[in-house]
């Protein structure tokens, strides 16, 4: 298995690999046979991998630019466990992303780099685009600390049969791991997600029809957490 830790160089793969992450425009498209070429003057990764990579590259240049932006939104930004946002697996709406978002920020600082106004650092575009700033012994060492969650969102895109997970199957075997299915666990529907508990589902029109001289009992119902899912940086 190729792995950045044997390769003389990996900055372009990792370029490449985030662009292919990032939202589909007319501008991505534009230069897909130029990560193309670059995939594969590298050598980073192996023929099979660079093969099925294709299959991606191959279907965003032959789809529209609304199917491909719309497939992306919904595959990327309608479900926790296929979110780029490497937080939301980890922390989900928790207070403590905040501060784990300001240590990646000073990470970032202390390499060099600043994140545009645009850019949350822990998505995974910037995320690889700061490793491949790196010598690849580092950067294999980086990717691997994030291999659970490069797993993790690899399964739930291989059971969406979406060809993203192409790319992070290469993102996890340039870490040199093995990119093999993981257990998830199960994603609240997007509805339940978002929905709010009834208000005051103790003061029952039928409870005061039945006792009217009696006072109701008035139940505060606790939204479920949304971030209760299994742990899971635009480029820059």
């Amino acid at each position: 298995m190729t792995t950045l830790e044997t390769t003389a160089s990996c900055a372009t793969t990792l370029r490449a690999l985030a662009r292919l992450l990032s939202y589909p425009d007319a501008a991505l498209r534009a230069h897909l046979p130029e990560m193309r070429a670059a995939l594969r003057d590298e050598g980073a990764l192996l023929d099979g991998r660079l093969a099925s990579i294709d299959a991606l590259i191959d279907r965003l240049a032959g789809s529209t630019g609304l199917d491909a932006e719309a497939a992306y939104v919904d595959l990327f930004d309608r479900g926790r466990r296929t979110a780029l946002h490497l937080f939301e697996h980890v922390h989900g709406d928790s207070r403590d992303r905040g501060p784990a978002m300001i240590d990646l920020i000073k990470t970032y600082e202390d390499a060099g780099l600043a994140l545009a106004s645009d850019e949350l650092p822990d998505h995974l575009c910037v995320v690889l685009e700061f490793a491949s700033t790196q010598p690849p012994i580092q950067a294999a060492d980086f990717l691997r600390e994030i291999a659970h969650l490069l797993r993790g969102i690899h399964t739930a895109l291989v059971e969406r049969d979406s060809d993203y997970a192409s790319v992070l199957a290469a993102l996890i075997e340039l870490a040199g791991e093995s990119a093999e299915p993981v257990v998830l666990a199960s994603e609240p529907a997007l509805d339940d997600t978002w929905s709010e508990p009834v208000a005051f589902g103790g003061c029952s029109v039928e409870g005061q029809s039945a006792n009217p001289d009696r006072s109701q009992p008035i139940h505060i119902v606790k939204t479920p957490n949304a971030g209760g899912h299994m742990p899971r940086a635009q480029g820059a």
